[in-house]
């Protein structure tokens, strides 16, 4: 038997096949049924046109294609010799933003998805406005981005050499305040505890200890039985190297180096989606990945009671939220205002014929986006979005990592919960 779901709440939509067998399904095809053809759009234009055509891939996570394609432009600089040196204010400022879109983030995919979903599932209905939680939380934190990138969605400020912003003293105590702020909500409702004590937590024991809207998560999980459910591969990758985190693979919890020139995409059937794999094997990416490679004490622990659950999954990603915001708060108060910030000269001769790859780590994991230039136009422009990574469909010798997470199951609703616990961006993925 063959069930077809169309999934919405998420950035596009995407379809799932369900096939069941004995009662339990037993594989799931996840088709994405529009382009877009944004990788097509670039090609013949000016490398530097990617600034201002990349972040329109999406309005959610827009700004970190602008950082991976201005990582890809200055890779490219220097793979042909020229020297390409960002200044530790111009570093801090893209990171400060970058960490500020994966807040928002993080926040609006706890509350606009897994917390009403999570009720309405459960038959545990709340009074709560979710709703504007959610936006509270993500307009304090675009504020406290648009002081330096002038403006979000959208933003092109990143460019070749560093950033075109120049902030004063009282820009920087704008966005201290702002931070501030955000931790405040975020310590009183989302976590009902201090970001101290949450990211001291080491172990699973610690998690009676949180409160707030979080600790309605795990106790909903925790009394139904799901918190055990979704487990996939068990295998991570991160190759954004920005930010906090670390760069690797973990099969599960050994961690080794990696190399994008084993990124390999792969066509499948009845989807304009591409899946991807690393050296031919699937691999999770996002914040599990990320605390998983990072070695987070709780992450870890949780990871060796859960391994890669529902739970595990759903936790990282908002503690992760915590780790953001403490970072945050660290560059600005040591943001060097004397330098400068940007040091690329703009008359140097720019070359006509170059490659490039420029990494980050988006909210929904690593996100990498490669440029190839001749005769002083794009040739060929690729982009590979962590949605690649998650939702595959998988290959003749193993299922995508979403899909083999929903296998077994017996319940559609349980699986499409699981489904968008990997947080869905279909417009990214349709390039």
């Amino acid at each position: 038997m063959i069930i077809k779901k169309l999934i919405e709440k998420v950035e596009g939509e995407a379809e799932l096949n369900f096939s069941f067998k004995d009662k339990k399904i037993d594989n799931v095809d996840i088709n994405f049924s529009f382009f877009r053809g944004v990788e097509n759009i670039l090609v013949g234009k000016a490398p530097q046109d990617a600034l201002v055509i990349t972040p329109r891939v999406c309005g959610i996570c827009n700004h970190a294609h602008l950082i991976a394609s201005v990582r890809a432009i200055e890779d490219g600089y220097r793979s042909v010799g020229l020297e390409v040196n960002l200044t530790k204010k111009a570093n801090d400022i893209r990171e400060f933003t970058l960490a500020c879109e994966l807040i928002q983030n993080h926040i609006k995919w706890l509350y606009l998805t897994i917390l009403p979903q999570l009720e309405k599932l459960l038959d545990h209905p709340s009074e709560e406005n979710y709703a504007l939680k959610a936006s509270y939380l993500s307009s304090i934190i675009t504020k406290a981005l648009a002081i330096f990138a002038g403006q979000w969605p959208h933003s092109s400020y990143a460019v070749v050499g560093g950033v075109t912003c120049d902030p004063t003293y009282v820009d920087v105590i704008q966005a201290e305040n702002l931070i501030d702020e955000s931790i405040k909500f975020f310590e009183q409702a989302v976590m009902g505890m201090k970001i101290e004590t949450l990211l001291s937590m080491d172990s699973v024991l610690d998690l009676p200890k949180i409160g707030g809207d979080f600790s309605k998560v795990l106790y909903l999980l925790g009394s139904s039985g799901m918190a055990e459910l979704g487990k996939s591969h068990d295998r991570f990758i991160v190759f954004g190297e920005c930010l906090c985190f670390k760069i690797g693979k973990s099969i599960p919890t050994r961690v080794s180096t990696i190399d994008t020139r084993f990124v390999k995409e792969l066509n499948q059937k009845n989807s304009f989606a591409k899946g991807v794999t690393y050296k031919d094997r699937l691999f999770e990416v996002g914040p599990l990945a990320r605390g998983m490679i990072s070695k987070e004490p709780i992450i870890k622990s949780l990871h060796k009671r859960y391994k890669d659950s529902l739970l595990t999954r759903i936790f990282a990603r908002v503690y992760e939220v915590g780790l953001l915001l403490d970072y945050s708060k660290k560059i600005l108060g040591s943001l060097d205002m004397s330098e400068p910030s940007c040091t690329f000269d703009a008359s140097t001769q720019q070359p006509m014929s170059f490659e490039g790859v420029g990494v980050v780590e988006a909210a929904r994991g690593s996100l990498i986006h490669k440029t190839t230039v001749k005769d002083g136009l794009v040739s060929n422009y690729e982009i590979i979005v962590p949605t690649q990574w998650n939702l595959s469909n998988g290959h003749k010798e193993e299922k995508g990592i979403a899909v083999k997470a929903m296998v077994g199951l017996t319940s559609i609703d349980e699986a499409s919960f699981v489904f968008k616990s990997f947080d869905v961006c279909s417009v990214c993925t349709t390039q």
